[in-house]
Parts: structure tokens; C-alpha cells; sequence
């Protein structure tokens, strides 16, 4: 019994910083209808940032939201200068432009930091104050600072004028034009969220993982499952699904496949749902008329 609900609580952990990628995914989803395949690269290059400022005597949590900070910049930069130009080009350009930002942002992060794998410290605890037999210190640290963030990104669209625009820009561009909604901005301002999302995701799977440029390679997989779990076009189904996604990782590659496959899982849900229910558990069904 205590290795299964080490298994579950251990789940939970690494499914809130699924949650977060998740999240991150369908936030650019919902402003360009694709998939970002930089979201990953884009958060080990800033994890990278968030490194190199505690290495030159930084302290933790300075670096930590320094780092969101710039994170959040740099992806309004990232839609101001590649996205916008292609808002409106066949789906085919934007899928080639998002690639070639993987590309470049990996390539970035090996060049800049080198390939070495690098240790990420991390500021909490090894032993957990609370369930210390299930739960370490870090794994509890890294839940409570993801969900902190999870509840701030909700605050922000649910009760704030720029987060109201925000959605109402990325759910119908059109009729937010015409109550004076500067669309393409509130984009921007998406991407730049979105990133410093990811950004938080990747500082805190490092500790556990170890940095390198590929360090959220498999982690952007899982967040992908867990947003098209929950529903791509549904930001807290998202969340939910990364929770789910984490638990399933957890106990099926204990008891079930082993912990040398569990990357599977995530492969497994992403076409189990698409294949048969491509709206996920919370998404909306869409109908056209033609």
C-alpha cells in the first residue's frame, strides 16, 4: 500500500508540471489553432537562463522570477517577430516555422550553455514537512509553486480586464476587433504567458531530471498528452489531464510496464484520444455548417 500511494503522490508532482506545459499548449493553440513544438525548447533554453544567473551568485527565487520575467518577454518577442508574419499563411508555413523554433532554441541552448549535463539545485527541502514517506521535499515544493501558478493564470483571466480580452481575442479574433480589442497583442501577450509557464515547468523538473538541452524533449510529449486529454481547446481540462497523465505514468510504469517504457504512456494516450475521442474529456465538440 505505501508503494502505491508513493506512486500516486509522486504523480501528482511531476502531473502539475505536465498540468503547466498543458496549459501552456493550449494557450497557443487557442490564438493560432497549431501546436507549438517549441514550447519544450523554449523552456530549457530559459531553464538555462535561470542556471546560469544562481551559478554568477544569484539567489534561488531572485533568479526564479527574474527568469519568468524574461521568459514572458521573450515569447511576446518570439510571436511579434515569427508568428505574426505567418498569422494568416497555410497551415504548412506556420507547422515549418514552429519547427525551425525548436531547432533554433535547442541549437541556442547547446551552443550558449554546451551539451554537458549540468545540475539544477533545488530550493526546497529533501525531506517534505508533510507525508514525508510519499512525498519529497522538492516534489512537494515543485506541486505547491506550480499550483500557486496555475491559481495566479486563473485569477488573471477570470477577474482582470487584460485577461478578459485575452480570451475574448483568442476565442473570436473577429468580434474582439470590432469592440476596439487590439487582437494581435493580446496574442503576444499569450505567447509571453505561455512561455513563462513553460518556463516555471522547466525549473522545476530540472532538479529532478538534470539540465541539458533536451531536458523538456519528453516532458513537451507528456504535456501534449495531458492537453489533449483534457482538451486542446479547453486550458483547465488541460490541467486535469496532466494530473491524470502523471498518476496513469506513474502506476503503469510500476506495476504494469516498467519504468523504461513509461514514455509510452504519454504515446499511447495522445493516439487512444485522438483516435477515439478526438475532443478530449472536457474539449467542446465544434460543428460546421458547409
Amino acid at each position: 500500500m505505501d508503494g502505491f500511494l508513493l506512486q500516486i503522490f509522486s504523480g501528482l508532482a511531476n502531473g502539475s508540471i505536465y498540468a503547466a506545459v498543458g496549459l501552456a499548449l493550449v494557450m497557443i493553440y487557442q490564438s493560432t489553432h497549431h501546436i507549438n513544438f517549441a514550447q519544450g525548447e523554449m523552456a530549457t533554453f530559459a531553464t538555462f537562463i535561470a542556471w546560469s544567473l544562481i551559478e554568477n551568485g544569484m539567489s534561488y527565487w531572485l533568479a526564479f522570477f527574474l527568469t519568468v520575467g524574461i521568459a514572458f518577454v521573450g515569447g511576446l518577442v518570439v510571436q511579434r517577430i515569427f508568428i505574426r508574419p505567418v498569422e494568416r499563411a497555410p497551415i504548412l508555413n506556420n507547422v515549418i516555422v514552429f519547427v525551425g523554433l525548436l531547432v533554433i532554441f535547442n541549437a541556442m541552448s547547446g551552443w550558449i550553455f554546451d551539451h554537458t549535463v549540468k545540475a539544477f539545485a533545488s530550493p526546497f527541502p529533501t525531506v517534505s514537512a508533510v507525508f514525508p514517506k510519499y512525498i519529497s521535499g522538492h516534489q512537494l515544493g515543485s506541486l505547491g509553486v506550480t499550483l500557486a501558478v496555475l491559481l495566479v493564470v486563473y485569477l488573471f483571466f477570470r477577474y482582470t480586464p487584460i485577461g478578459l480580452a485575452m480570451r475574448a481575442a483568442a476565442q473570436n479574433p473577429d468580434s474582439a476587433s470590432l469592440v476596439g480589442i487590439r487582437v494581435s497583442w493580446m496574442l503576444a501577450l499569450g505567447w509571453g504567458l505561455a512561455s513563462a509557464i513553460g518556463a516555471v515547468a522547466g525549473m522545476m523538473m530540472a532538479p529532478v531530471m538534470f539540465l541539458d538541452p533536451n531536458l523538456m524533449a519528453g516532458i513537451l510529449l507528456y504535456g501534449f498528452a495531458a492537453a489533449l486529454l483534457g482538451g486542446i481547446d479547453n486550458p483547465w481540462g488541460a490541467v486535469i489531464g496532466g494530473f491524470i497523465v502523471g498518476v496513469l505514468e506513474n502506476i503503469l510504469g510500476a506495476y504494469v510496464i516498467g519504468s523504461d517504457l513509461k514514455l509510452t504512456v504519454a504515446l499511447v494516450l495522445i493516439v487512444g484520444t485522438l483516435t477515439l475521442k478526438p475532443n478530449g474529456l472536457f474539449g467542446r465538440r465544434v460543428i460546421t455548417r458547409v
